[in-house]
This record gives C-alpha cells, sequence and structure tokens, in this order.
C-alpha cells in the first residue's frame, strides 16, 4: 500500500483525524485544499502565458 501502510492503518488514522478535527471541519479544510490547488494551477498557467509573450516579444525585436 501507500508507504507501507496497510487498510487497518489507514482506517486507523482517519478515525483519529476525524475525532480530532470533527467531520465537518474536514469537510472544510477539503474544501479550502481544493480551492489552493485551483489557484495554484491558475497561477501556473498565467504564468506560462507571460513567458511564452516575453518570447514572442524578444524574438520580433532580435528579428
Amino acid at each position: 500500500m501507500i508507504g507501507g501502510l496497510g487498510w487497518p492503518e489507514l482506517i486507523l488514522i482517519l478515525v483519529i483525524v476525524m475525532l480530532v478535527f470533527g467531520v465537518g471541519r474536514i469537510s472544510k479544510i477539503g474544501s479550502e485544499l481544493g480551492k489552493g490547488i485551483t489557484a495554484f494551477r491558475e497561477g501556473l498557467q498565467e504564468d506560462g502565458k507571460g513567458d511564452e509573450a516575453e518570447v514572442e516579444e524578444q524574438s520580433e525585436e532580435n528579428s
């Protein structure tokens, strides 16, 4: 399994996390994590577009 962890260990970890954070808070954490990943991907795409525009401008200046 993952890093030598089997199903019993993963279930135990999940139960402990649910006891510590509670079900409602876990859903909020998951939601915020998803939003963060989405924002990160959008930032990477915007950064890539800016690089392409710079390369085109430089190639036009060199011509």
